[in-house]
């Protein structure tokens, strides 16, 4: 928790400090629960008064909810980024070839790290909170219709470049999804049972999906 003392306060522009607020608000959201994020909690997180928090978020809810979008977001365009494919002249250097193949190997291969842990915590525990909090509801819908639809686009692309075989692409990404959230919902509990006998699972369901033979989107 940092302190806050008695030195010179620094202005920052609306948009920077904004930013920063929810900024941190993600990160105590990600390590120490949706619940903890308050704007008292923030503000000494930030080194600042509750109330400037505040002059920004005067109902917490709706900072809890664009925690939750930032942290998630973040997440998904490191997963999947939005715009030209991987490694593609216009796309992110270094990342990959660019191929969706390629693509849905990296994305398994992290998804399935512990560094992915985290945000299965922070999915499981705002849809918990969202059955009491509508903001946040609104929140948790629009992020997984747009985890859904960056899926869909790599399979499409798959597809039309002729490296899958898949019928509806929205269907398969919303079940690749929904397979991803099922063994998610196990991360609190039985991870030494759990992990052996599911650790494959979410990229072998997407290899029966997308038509790909066994180990297929496995990294070598």
């Amino acid at each position: 928790m940092t302190s806050r003392g008695p030195g010179k306060r620094v202005r920052k522009a609306p948009a920077e400090r904004r930013n920063e607020i929810v900024t941190s608000a993600a990160r105590i959201g990600l390590t120490e629960g949706l619940e903890c994020v308050t704007l008292r909690r923030v503000a000494d997180e930030l080194g600042v008064q509750s109330g400037l928090v505040g002059h920004y978020f005067p109902a917490a809810d709706k900072l809890v909810a664009e925690a939750f979008t930032s942290a998630t977001m973040a997440e998904l365009d490191s997963l999947l980024p939005e715009g030209p494919p991987e490694g593609s002249p216009d796309g992110p250097a270094g990342t990959g070839d660019g191929t969706p193949l390629r693509t849905l190997r990296r994305f398994f291969t992290l998804i399935s790290s512990a560094d992915f842990d985290n945000v299965s915590r922070l999915w499981l525990n705002a849809r918990h909170l969202s059955r009491y909090r509508p903001v946040l509801h609104e929140h948790v819908v629009d992020q997984e219709l747009l985890w859904c639809r960056r899926i869909e686009r790599l399979i499409t692309a798959g597809v039309e470049a002729r490296d899958f075989r898949c019928d509806d692409p929205w269907a398969a990404a919303v079940r690749i999804l929904v397979v991803i959230d099922g063994t998610s919902a196990y991360i609190n509990t039985s991870a030494d049972r759990r992990a052996a006998p599911i650790a494959d699972m979410v990229r072998t369901f997407a290899e029966a999906e997308l038509g790909l033979a066994a180990g297929a989107l496995k990294t070598s």
